[in-house]
């Protein structure tokens, strides 16, 4: 059962295309943010521009949550993951050069956007990763363990 919902979990990341990344500002104050992503297995990578606050907070507090759902009005057939874990900003020039070609794959649009210079990619390894699904009962959660 655990490799089953380990694969419904890589799944899952890899056909959403948004997640809802949860920061804390330096005072203190719980930020969202809606971002695009890539995934390889449960780790996450988003590109963005190195003055937001988003980056401003993970470097001032590494440690972010977000989630991955459906848009869906009945509450009985949700599904989404939530995850904790660990922020970082990618520097490696190799895996830099990997995740591209991933998210180019993922999204074609990438490949006509020209180099920005203020870009950065940060990517999340999880902590902790729950899998909702409603349609099993309402309110189901289990813990997935990596």
């Amino acid at each position: 059962m655990a490799e089953e919902l380990k694969d419904k979990v890589y799944e899952y990341l890899s056909n959403h295309y948004y997640l809802n990344l949860a920061t804390v500002s330096p005072q203190g104050r719980p930020m969202a943010h809606t971002m695009a992503y890539v995934s390889e297995g449960t780790v996450v990578y988003m590109v963005t521009d190195k003055n937001t606050r988003k980056v401003q907070n993970i470097m001032q507090n590494p440690y972010v949550a977000y989630t991955v759902d459906e848009d869906d009005p009945d509450w009985f057939e949700m599904q989404a993951l939530q995850i904790e874990g660990k922020a970082s900003i990618v520097t490696d020039e190799n895996e830099l050069r990997e995740i591209g070609e991933i998210l180019v794959a993922k999204f074609p649009i990438a490949a006509d956007m020209p180099p920005d210079p203020d870009s950065i990619m940060i990517k999340i390894e999880p902590e902790v990763v729950y899998y909702l699904d409603y349609s099993i009962k309402f309110g189901y959660r289990e813990q997935v363990n990596l």
